[in-house]
């Protein structure tokens, strides 16, 4: 019974001091910001509350209709862009072939750099180099193709994480499977369509609700790339928050916008979660 106790009492100590941390830096701060919504705080000096008029102010606001119309063509295009082709990669990295533990190494290796540092990497090889060997103008430069460019710089990176996370899938399919399949005649496209991808659906879901959080939440990459132009035709919602919240005095509103964004990204998982959860069940 005493060990019981103490055991008890160990994880609750180990417990307690994380909950603590994650209240003070995680929930504290967001019902700060979702009290502040209300209100016409500007980031700095007195304010008052002002009821729902900062959430009625986002839907006639056209600047932040602009970004969120960006923000979710962006991240589709993004979302379907890495999925693809780290699929594709990890079903070339699991298959047996030489130097593939080297090979993931180095396909991994886009995770591990920062986003500012991508990001201005790509954005010096976007103004300089590809104008240069193309005698074109910088794409960063275009009203139509610089989200372009940032959904390249955003899969380009994300694309490593992915690609680990189907390898795991494909490894626990079991050989059996493959064997049975090819007595049938599966093979090829065949095989995947009907064997691999439908014992990879939960992998699959990760990967689809993780990309479509983080790209919904794009921040970095413009930052770097940019800026938000050219004439504000890629300012994401994310970016959107940060620069006008925090020094285009409209804390309040941008709280508003925060809050809002949180509920449509929550949505979306959600949306996204039911789906694959019924696909999974009718396998």
């Amino acid at each position: 019974m005493k060990n019981a106790n103490d055991r008890q009492r160990t994880f609750l100590l180990m417990t307690i001091p994380v909950l603590i941390l994650f209240f003070a830096f995680n929930t504290l701060p967001l019902i700060k910001g979702v009290i502040y919504s209300f209100t016409n705080f500007r980031g700095y000096g007195s304010y008052n509350y002002v009821g729902l008029r900062n959430y009625i102010d986002l839907f006639q606001d056209a600047r932040v209709g602009k970004s969120y119309l960006f923000t979710i063509k962006m991240a589709i295009a993004a979302t379907i862009v890495t999925n693809v082709i780290s699929l594709v990669l990890a079903l070339g990295l699991n298959s047996k072939i030489k130097f593939k533990s080297t090979l993931r190494g180095l396909y991994f290796v886009p995770n591990i750099l920062g986003a500012l540092v991508v990001g201005y990497i790509f954005n010096y090889f976007f103004t300089y180099i590809v104008p240069a060997l193309f005698h074109t103008s910088s794409i960063l430069a275009s009203t139509t193709w610089a989200w372009v460019a940032i959904v390249i710089v955003c899969a380009w990176q994300a694309i490593a994480m992915n690609t680990i996370i189907y390898i795991s899938g494909l490894q626990t399919v079991p050989e059996d499977v493959y064997e049975a399949g090819s007595i049938d005649g599966a093979t090829g496209w065949a095989q995947f369509k009907h064997l691999t991808f439908p014992l990879i659906i939960p992998f699959f879901s990760i990967n689809m609700v993780l990309s479509v959080k983080n790209f919904l939440m794009v921040f970095d990459q413009i930052m770097a790339l940019t800026k938000g132009g050219p004439a504000q035709s890629t300012e994401s919602i994310s970016f959107l928050i940060y620069n006008n919240g925090m020094s285009g005095g409209q804390f309040g509103f941008q709280s508003a916008n925060a809050v809002l964004f949180f509920v449509i990204i929550v949505a979306f998982s959600v949306a996204q979660l039911t789906f694959t959860g019924k696909k999974e069940e009718q396998l």
